[in-house]
């Protein structure tokens, strides 16, 4: 199955929202209570079985308060060049 699920750099970008959620000392449940989504919602992202969009993204960093910028401006220097 292809896709950007299954790219290196969609997974260093799920570990990194891990580390930023271990960073801000939350658990998987605290943060779906954050978010107002059930746990599972936070362990299928984390362990690639759920694809975020980029707005679900943006609001876990906002949840994280990480700054969205710096999070991207990494994660655009391992990008490939094409899908």
């Amino acid at each position: 199955m292809a896709g950007a699920l299954h790219l290196d750099a969609y997974r260093q970008f799920v570990a990194d929202l891990v580390r930023a959620r271990h960073e801000a000392q939350l658990s998987q449940a605290k943060l779906a209570t954050i978010l107002d989504k059930p746990p599972s919602f936070v362990a299928k992202y984390e362990l690639c079985e759920r694809r975020l969009d980029l707005v679900e993204a943006l609001v876990i960093l906002k949840a994280l308060n990480v700054d969205a910028d710096t999070f991207v401006q990494h994660i655009q220097e391992s990008l490939p060049d094409h899908l």
